[in-house]
């Protein structure tokens, strides 16, 4: 599953996870920590939503 921000247009791929973020490959949206922000605009994952 994919989750795109809503402000900026950033994808996260749970597939790919976000290493450079500390987020390992194979890591499901629910257990991105709660404090996660978009590495481009910083918002929280309240401003993602789900894409096929």
């Amino acid at each position: 599953m994919k989750y795109v921000c809503d402000v900026c247009g950033w994808e996260y791929d749970e597939e790919e996870g976000y290493p450079e973020g500390g987020i390992a490959p194979g890591t499901k949206w629910e257990d991105v920590p709660q404090d996660f922000e978009c590495p481009l605009c910083n918002v929280g994952k309240d401003q993602f939503s789900e894409v096929e």
